[in-house]
């Protein structure tokens, strides 16, 4: 066994975010399931909201978020966000991340923006903000001598005092799985924060990494957390549709700057769905290119910007127009061919205004968590400013409450378990899943749609369970198991609500209720844990 005073799983934004502010006064362990650099934040492209020009205000972003989320923003949780936004900016700054630059610009950045904002107020890095933070922080973090990197790691589950017989003393750490050398770990912590991610890999079609697997959703889940909101899943409007781009995405700035999007007889569509056209927020243009792909039968749209001039697009979107330019797209002459993908999960894991879970010692922040601010939709670049300013407030929690440190663990068993005879099984029902996802509890749903989806997911989770119980476990059989819990809450969750609203939209409920209320999965059987409060109004 191994102890540390911070456990992070996760290395995104969130993750390296709070283990730098945590690592001046304790022992951190980071723990990745590839390399530090791997993660959904690298990925970002657009930026991150902040109210830094002073033309702007709090009261415009807020209400923006609240008009994105659909009136199911918590108020308080938006708030908090909104008003520590230009500090967590200026942490970055400080840390040294190479923001696009504008000397004209009243606070010496360029801000664009972006779907859903009333204002210019996404400070970004060219078109590669994500990895620019990123590759800033990863740095640090290496040379950090408090934190102790565990990549190729992937943690099976939480250990709490309820599993091992310790009432009431909370998350005590996890048991990780070494994936190179695949050995078993121990690892005990004073707190424990899920920083894993989001869901995106329980859908065929997705931006997201593979490594966004819901782990957190499903170790917290089985752990007694309570999760809220997961029937809304954002599909990104435009994902580069190409046989060769894997979850390439096209930012959501490209229609910031404008982008207007066509159908393949050159003919504009978002003027039939709302007024507010290509800068509508994205639940509304992902459901437009749906409905017009299915219309007309059509494999993708296209997204032109060709009408800007070619050191613009050069200036303002170099990977983008170098990626398409590899693919033999040219988008100073063409348009963009896209598709809708899975893109970030709302709902997830329920925190308070400190990241605390419904478990002792338990935190979560990122797209794990569901912290009451993007509500039924997540507004455009709110979601790193979410990482940064929870990461902050997990830490002043951790910081302000020591607790002890967990000892004498017991061991991962694996003594009544075999080799696997073969992996067909995994291999399979890891398909099944995402595709059913796809076709069942994508972004136009029924109940027959969700019923199917729910049917099939109680088959797989009774074989995987039985995989689970009989063989030694691996990467992908953790990573199936918790696809397979987090996908049965999106739908249990998506069948709750009787409505249509922000990112979940019904056929059979296409009306919008008066009231806006949480959905909210508590676990089925009575634990011990002290349950924080869910910060709604």
């Amino acid at each position: 066994m191994t102890a540390f005073d911070v456990l992070i799983l996760g290395s995104g934004l969130a993750g390296q975010s709070l283990a730098l502010r945590l690592a001046d006064k304790l022992k951190i362990a980071l723990v990745t399931k590839r390399s530090l650099e791997d993660s959904a934040s690298a990925w970002a492209q657009g930026g991150i909201a902040a109210v830094l020009d002073p033309t702007d205000d709090t009261e415009a972003h807020v209400s923006d978020t609240h008009t994105a989320g659909a009136g199911l923003c918590s108020d308080s949780a938006t708030r908090f966000v909104v008003e520590n936004g230009p500090r967590a900016i200026r942490w970055l700054i400080d840390h040294g991340v190479p923001f696009t630059a504008d000397p004209d610009s009243s606070v010496g950045y360029h801000l664009t923006r972006e779907g859903g904002h009333s204002h210019r107020r996404i400070i970004h890095a060219a078109d590669a903000t994500g990895a620019a933070v990123q590759a800033t922080l990863t740095e640090q973090v290496r040379r950090h001598p408090n934190i102790t990197i565990l990549e190729q790691h992937i943690a099976i589950d939480l250990i709490t005092g309820t599993k091992v017989g310790r009432t009431n003393e909370g998350c005590l750490g996890a048991y990780v799985l070494d994936i190179a050398k695949d050995e078993m770990r121990t690892i005990a912590a004073r707190h424990t924060v899920l920083a894993t991610g989001g869901t995106g890999k329980v859908y065929l079609y997705t931006t997201n990494p593979d490594t966004a697997t819901g782990d957190g959703v499903a170790m917290a889940w089985r752990a007694g957390c309570r999760v809220a909101n997961m029937e809304f899943i954002q599909f990104h409007p435009t994902c580069l549709y190409h046989p060769q781009a894997k979850s390439f995405l096209i930012s959501e700035a490209v229609r910031g700057e404008g982008g207007v999007l066509r159908r393949p007889d050159g003919s504009r569509f978002m003027q039939d769905h709302d007024p507010r056209l290509e800068l509508a927020p994205r639940d509304v243009v992902a459901r437009a290119i749906d409905f017009e792909m299915k219309k007309h039968g059509l494999d993708c749209v296209f997204l032109d910007i060709s009408h800007k001039p070619a050191e613009f697009l050069q200036s303002h979107f170099p990977n983008i127009m170098a990626r398409c330019l590899e693919l033999g797209i040219d988008i100073t002459r063409q348009p963009i061919p896209v598709v809708p993908a899975a893109h970030y999960s709302c709902g997830g894991i329920v925190t308070d205004l400190h990241a605390r879970t419904d478990v002792k010692g338990l935190y979560a922040i990122g797209e794990s968590a569901c912290t009451g601010l993007h509500g039924a939709n997540r507004l455009a670049s709110n979601s790193l400013l979410e990482c940064l300013v929870f990461s902050e407030s997990a830490a002043a929690d951790i910081l302000a409450n020591p607790r002890p440190l967990p000892d004498n663990l017991p061991q991962w068993d694996e003594s009544r378990v075999t080799d696997a005879d073969e992996t067909i099984v995994i291999s399979h029902n890891w398909d099944e899943l995402r595709r059913f996802m796809w076709d069942y509890v994508g972004i136009v749903r029924t109940n027959k749609r969700l019923e199917r989806a729910q049917h099939r997911i109680r088959l797989l989770a009774r074989e995987i369970d039985e995989y689970y119980s009989n063989f030694r476990v691996s990467n992908d059989l953790i990573e199936l198991r918790n696809l397979v819990v987090t996908a049965e809450l999106i739908v249990r969750s998506a069948l709750k609500r009787k409505e249509s609203r922000g990112l979940h939209f019904s056929r059979d409920y296409p009306g919008t209720l008066p009231k806006a209320r949480d959905t909210i999965l508590r676990p089925p059987r009575k634990r011990s844990f002290v349950r924080a409060p869910l910060p709604r109004d």
